[in-house]
């Protein structure tokens, strides 16, 4: 016996971002939840429609900066009123101006950090192999083709009238993905 294999989802190609767009919206009206859009550039209107919630990135990013502020601050302090305290020229230990420039620059540091490294875990990223690589036509995704994937871990999923309903939503092909 063949049994088939798994699929990982259905990626219908559009030639249009409108046609994505309005693709995703009628998807996810239809009642599909675990859907993916890839485009060669940003698509305005094309997040909003797949249901992506608010990055956490500025969050990260503001915790990061905070962390190196005190880390900046309390290592001076750390250094220069507890562990080594020395009088230079009748200043006093815990003289904060002097203190400003490190802790500055460990805000900026520890903020970049946080950003790129929040960036790449939030992403997912480095991230070698996707499923939809498998899919020639998907090296279009970077040229000038709109792809919308709808995932069979999605709870309407079925793969035969899934295809029905992208094959309604009129696109150039759809393509079964496979893990």
């Amino acid at each position: 016996m063949n049994e088939r294999p798994p699929l990982y989802g259905l990626l219908a190609e559009f030639g249009d971002p409108t046609e994505l767009v309005a693709a995703v919206r009628r998807a996810r009206e239809a009642g599909y939840t675990r859907l993916d859009a890839f485009t060669p550039f940003p698509v305005e209107g094309l997040a909003e429609e797949l249901g992506c919630e608010r990055s956490r990135l500025p969050l990260l990013v503001f915790a990061g900066a905070v962390l190196g502020a005190a880390v900046g601050y309390g290592l001076q302090y750390w250094t220069s009123v507890v562990a080594y305290p020395w009088n230079v020229g009748g200043r006093p230990f815990h003289s904060w101006p002097a203190f400003v420039p490190v802790t500055f620059e460990l805000t900026v540091l520890f903020a970049a950090l946080f950003a790129v490294l929040g960036m790449l875990a939030l992403n997912g990223l480095p991230r070698p192999y996707h499923p939809v690589f498998r899919v020639p036509r998907f090296a279009l995704a970077t040229r000038d083709r709109f792809f919308l994937l709808v995932e069979a871990a999605d709870p309407l999923f079925h793969p035969e009238e899934t295809r029905r309903f992208l094959e309604r939503l009129v696109p150039r092909t759809v393509s079964e993905v496979e893990p």
